[in-house]
């Protein structure tokens, strides 16, 4: 049941020594709008989406139910403008140009759209993000822009030592006093992320079970 696992989620977060707020995110691509509400109903606000077409149709039909929806997955340049519409939080900002289009594209009579920096911690040929050397450049091209909010950084581990990749993570925030977003840590991670100052986790497959891509 839904339920039982954000409660079994909930516990493992609970179960780690930290002084930050942590939010758990439920990666809800693939999942249908029934499943979502069953979750909902279980007090879940927080979803992440991959998949723009699938997200807005359940954005459509879960409307009015106060719920915070995070884009997490790749960023095409020509759906900047439905995301900057109808998201709350952008993980996977990986280029200047996706960030100056998701702030020209946020209506003004929005409240400003919140994004993270997608960082290749580990410098992996087949993971995207910045590189860490060139964050310190980056982020004042970003960071005043309008109607945007650049609140910190997102980042895929390395599978072999993400204990290391997380705690990069941790130092890399540490220097933007202005900042207060580490999203990372999944279903098999989330503790060690926890442990080194994640305040969003992103967990899919523990809420909902495996996926079935077919």
């Amino acid at each position: 049941m839904i339920d039982e696992s954000l409660e079994k989620v909930q516990s493992r977060i609970d179960s780690v020594s930290h002084d930050q707020s942590v939010q758990l995110i439920a990666v809800s691509k693939t999942r249908n709008a029934v499943e979502l509400q069953l979750a909902v109903d279980a007090g879940q606000q927080h979803f992440g989406e991959n998949y723009l077409q699938e997200a807005l149709e359940k954005i459509d039909t879960l409307q009015g139910q106060d719920l915070i929806w995070h884009f997490i997955g790749p960023i095409q340049s020509n759906k900047t403008s439905k995301i900057a519409e109808h998201f709350d939080w952008v993980h996977s900002v990986e280029r200047v140009k996706i960030a100056k289009r998701l702030s020209d594209q946020r209506s003004e009579s929005l409240y400003d759209l919140n994004i993270l920096l997608q960082v290749n911690i580990d410098q992996e040929a087949t993971k995207s993000g910045f590189l860490l050397e060139e964050i310190e450049e980056i982020v004042p091209q970003i960071e005043n822009l309008p109607n945007i909010s650049l609140r910190g950084f997102m980042c895929i581990p390395s599978q072999a030592h993400p204990a290391q990749s997380f705690s990069k993570m941790a130092n890399l925030l540490a220097k933007y006093p202005k900042m207060d977003t580490l999203s990372m840590g999944m279903s098999q991670d989330l503790e060690l992320a926890v442990q080194n100052g994640a305040t969003f986790v992103r967990i899919g497959t523990d809420i909902f079970g495996k996926r079935d891509y077919k």
